[in-house]
């Protein structure tokens, strides 16, 4: 029997309660599963760090035995070989998640037949969930319950605060 090792990179800028489900899931058709937070220097300033990402990755999979969390930067199938992975996991939401991500899982076929691309539809409730959504819904003090979990909710809060009162000197109230 193989032993398949799953990579599910993304940015994880803040995760999620739909990236939670597609771990949970994962998990399961994985003997290994490694979130990979990847450094991704397109998507501009992230609300947290590498470092604070991961922890509350860490802190939210602890439970999970076959689940670790990483970070990398450069290509994702560089990394996959790196880790000996066979298989990399992404969340599909809509048509306009399938167009790209189709279009990188083909880029990655290319560059490294070896590793396959598994595509997860996530749990109806999180279908329309993003990292970016959370982010402009906390900047506009609008209701996280649901999307994030507590913990992540209150860094949020806390760090959308903190950008607040160093741009404008001002408390959110």
């Amino acid at each position: 029997m193989k032993n398949i090792v799953a990579i599910y990179p993304g940015s994880f800028d803040p995760v999620t309660n739909g990236h939670l489900d597609l771990i949970h899931r994962g998990a399961k058709l994985f003997d290994k599963l490694i979130v990979a937070i990847a450094r991704n220097l397109d998507k501009g300033e992230p609300l947290f760090s590498l470092t604070e990402r991961k922890e509350m990755l860490i802190a939210m999979t602890s439970e999970i035995g076959n689940v670790a969390i990483d970070t990398f930067e450069g290509l994702l199938v560089s990394y996959c070989i790196q880790q000996n992975a066979n298989a990399v996991l992404r969340g599909i939401r809509a048509i306009s998640d399938y167009e790209f991500e189709l279009q990188m899982a083909l880029m990655n076929r290319k560059m490294e037949p070896r590793i396959e691309t598994v595509f997860m539809m996530p749990a109806e409730q999180y279908s329309y969930l993003s990292s970016r959504i959370v982010r402009e819904i906390a900047k506009l003090g609008g209701p996280l319950n649901g999307l994030v979990p507590e913990m992540v909710e209150q860094k949020v809060r806390q760090r959308i605060t903190q950008r607040h009162i160093s741009a404008t000197g001002k408390h959110l109230l």
